[in-house]
């Protein structure tokens, strides 16, 4: 912003703070939207009633059928991915964002979308534990890792049968590779973003804390038709 008069430069950062906060609260209201609580009620359910509880995709699944909960989940990863994809493709030309803010908005998008579904302004701010929606996310900023993410998720699963310890695994992994992609240039992002990752990573373990208590204790269930344990 060199050569610009100061009250012209004052000017466009108090534009820009103020477009920015209309673009997080509306992502935050778009990704509050309780598409598993949404899918229980228009099958005469309260989702927050059965099972473990959750909006999450798991929890509809168990509750309601594999069918409806494949479609919450697409839902929910929606929810993450559209609003990253939107800043991307629209968001740099649209509020004319400087690239040194470039990431940080990204970054910024992202934590509205997770903490829009897990804590749903719509549902009193209880939500899921936000992983469907963080894969979406994750899916626009770093496709490779996610895509190899996705394959150990399903590995983990088939093996072992608990969705949670297939998403811890995951998590990691994600993590893992997102850094070890961009170190071999194979698939580049700031380091900021690399940085980011690893924290959405470690958030979504930290979310699954009282899971890996039970994994680690032998108590934690297998996914079956009658069990309740993790949510997505």
């Amino acid at each position: 912003m060199e050569g610009l008069p100061h009250e012209n430069l004052k000017g466009f950062y108090n534009m820009l703070i103020t477009n920015l906060i209309i673009l997080l609260a509306v992502t935050y209201l778009f990704a509050s939207i309780p598409w598993g609580f949404i899918i229980g009620k228009a099958n005469g359910t309260d989702i927050r009633k059965h099972g473990s509880c959750s909006i999450g995709a798991t929890n509809v699944t168990r509750t309601i059928g594999k069918p409806w909960g494949i479609l919450c989940f697409f839902l929910d990863f929606l929810k993450g991915f559209l609003p990253v994809l939107f800043v991307k493709t629209f968001i740099p030309g649209l509020l004319k964002i400087p690239v040194g803010l470039y990431g940080i908005t990204i970054i910024l998008v992202v934590l509205a979308t997770v903490v829009g579904h897990i804590y749903p302004i719509y549902l009193k701010f209880k939500g899921g534990k936000g992983i469907a929606t963080g894969t979406g996310a994750l899916v626009a900023i770093t496709p490779p890792a996610i895509i190899c993410g996705l394959i150990i998720w399903i590995i983990i699963f088939k093996v072992s049968r608990y969705v949670s310890l297939a998403s811890i695994i995951a998590a990691i992994a994600v993590a893992v590779l997102t850094i070890f992609f961009s170190a071999i240039n194979f698939y580049s992002i700031d380091v900021i973003l690399q940085c980011f990752v690893v924290f959405l990573s470690l958030f979504a373990i930290y979310k699954h804390a009282s899971n890996i208590k039970r994994l680690l204790n032998g108590t934690e269930n297998r996914f079956t038709k009658k069990n309740r344990d993790s949510d997505v």
